[in-house]
């Protein structure tokens, strides 16, 4: 097990660039299994992607990691200057799963390896689609309370799966591969994004003007809609929004035909036409944008945070606005500016600030932790609610124990009273419980006088690529130790 040593109370400055989304990408590369050859563009090569990666690749898909020049604008650019001006090095990743052994994911292989990542959970929906059966996994991931797969599970039974159990007793869902689901709407228990993304890939090669209302409309369910609609495997409606109606494109020459469609599914009929590169490129990672700026307050540092995917951030920068953050959108860059002091807003009526969790396009639960530690310098006083989770919070007693002025009301709230400047925190060993709160640990020892050691750096690992070194461009010192 790996740790970081981080030698805080240094002022940063300079550039720095964020990774391609990494719950984006976890999506992505279980939707291969449907378009087979895949190129993703910005995949952060991250632990949990590499261990979904593993699974596929043990499972007989072929993957191969490259770093390639892509244009940053995604479109082609005329003037030579303008096209070095624009042009960067960026993770690349292929995937070929035409080869892929269906048997493979229901061994116990498949098991040990699933549960060491919650993103395995989207195999199902690419599984059953395509071979009509999926296993439930067991399943890993941040330990951040209750995590329940029942809506991934219901959301299978509305499409028509089968929920049984095999002679060992694992428990699989069956899904009909003649069926095409025909005229229905689906109302969703819950807008969980992985589990939306779950039902839309087990309906993507059997949908016929299927709507799905409730759906989760985070930019990564776009994305990966977008990734059906260009590998012509989709039409879909309502692109963003929570109601969406999904059609499956098959053979022309069998579109009217229903006696061809039940010979020939849609399935076989996708499959055989799936020999043509598919081109995805991943988002900018909103979470890593809102560590960066988190970084930059926690440091009292002016950061430029470049490619930052700003009409992708939803409501992200309505938390820092809030706590006094003052910032220049420059194009697709963000500079946060430096600032002698940061003042928290009060509601209108002088009352305390409640920044809380929602549905996308409002304030991800992912972004609390680093917003926490944002805060821990300002003048004024806030509340942060987590309204999803009911462990993520506990990770604030580490704060607490570096002089942190914070009150944990319940497993879903805390108040912070900032310090303003008056001290510095103090450096501490720790632990990191989970990924976003392993980043925060790491920000507030950034920001504090001393030398912080912080354990478990893999479950960092889990979700920031080079995290030891991206920041060093800024001049923060974090060194990994093995």
């Amino acid at each position: 097990m790996s740790r970081f040593k981080v030698k805080g109370g240094k002022e940063l400055s300079g550039e720095i660039e964020p990774q391609g989304a990494k719950n984006e990408a976890l999506q992505i590369i279980a939707a291969s299994v449907l378009v087979q050859k895949i190129k993703i563009v910005n995949c952060p090569n991250i632990l949990d992607v590499r261990n979904l990666l593993l699974i596929l690749e043990n499972g007989g898909a072929k993957i191969k990691w490259n770093k390639e020049n892509v244009n940053k604008n995604n479109f082609k650019l005329e003037d030579e200057k303008m096209v070095k001006k624009n042009i960067s090095e960026k993770n690349v990743l292929y995937i070929d799963t035409r080869n892929i052994n269906q048997k493979y994911f229901e061994s116990e292989e498949y098991f040990k390896l699933a549960e060491k990542l919650r993103g395995s959970l989207m195999l199902m929906g690419p599984l059953l689609a395509r071979y009509g059966r999926a296993y439930i996994p067991p399943t890993g991931g941040d330990k951040i309370g209750k995590r329940p797969i029942d809506s991934h599970i219901t959301g299978f039974l509305k499409i028509g799966a089968e929920l049984k159990k095999d002679n060992k007793g694992y428990d699989y869902l069956e899904l009909k591969k003649e069926n095409i689901i025909s005229g229905t709407e689906i109302l969703l228990d819950e807008s969980s994004v992985t589990g939306t993304a779950n039902v839309f890939m087990a309906l993507s090669l059997n949908a016929n003007n299927v709507t799905v209302f409730n759906a989760a409309c985070e930019t990564y369910i776009t994305q990966l809609l977008t990734l059906f609609i260009n590998s012509n495997t989709l039409d879909v409606y309502g692109l963003g929004s929570n109601r969406v109606t999904l059609n499956t494109k098959i053979k022309e020459e069998n579109k009217y035909n229903k006696e061809a469609i039940e010979k020939e599914p849609a399935i076989n009929s996708l499959i055989k036409e799936k020999e043509e590169l598919v081109e995805h490129v991943i988002l900018p990672d909103f979470i890593e944008v809102a560590s960066f700026i988190s970084l930059a307050m926690a440091t009292k540092s002016e950061i430029t945070i470049k490619n930052a995917g700003v009409k992708y951030l939803g409501t992200t920068l309505m938390v820092f606005d809030k706590l006094g953050c003052k910032y220049e959108i420059l194009g697709d860059n963000i500079k946060v500016l430096k600032l002698e002091k940061y003042i928290i807003q009060k509601m209108y009526d002088g009352s305390m600030t409640t920044v809380y969790s929602q549905p996308w396009p409002k304030i991800s639960p992912d972004i609390l932790s680093v917003g926490i530690v944002a805060s821990l310098q300002c003048e004024g006083s806030i509340l942060f609610h987590e309204t999803m989770y009911e462990a993520r919070m506990f990770f604030v007693d580490k704060l607490v124990a570096m002089k942190a002025s914070i009150i944990l009301c319940d497993p879903h709230r805390v108040v912070v009273t900032g310090n303003d400047w008056k001290s510095r925190l103090h450096a501490r060993s720790m632990t990191s419980p989970d990924i976003r709160a392993g980043i925060a640990l790491l920000i507030a020892a950034l920001g504090a006088e001393g030398e912080s050691v912080i354990d478990n750096a893999e479950q960092i690992d889990r979700g920031y690529e080079n995290i030891e070194l991206r920041p060093a461009a800024l001049g923060a010192d974090i060194t990994r130790v093995e």
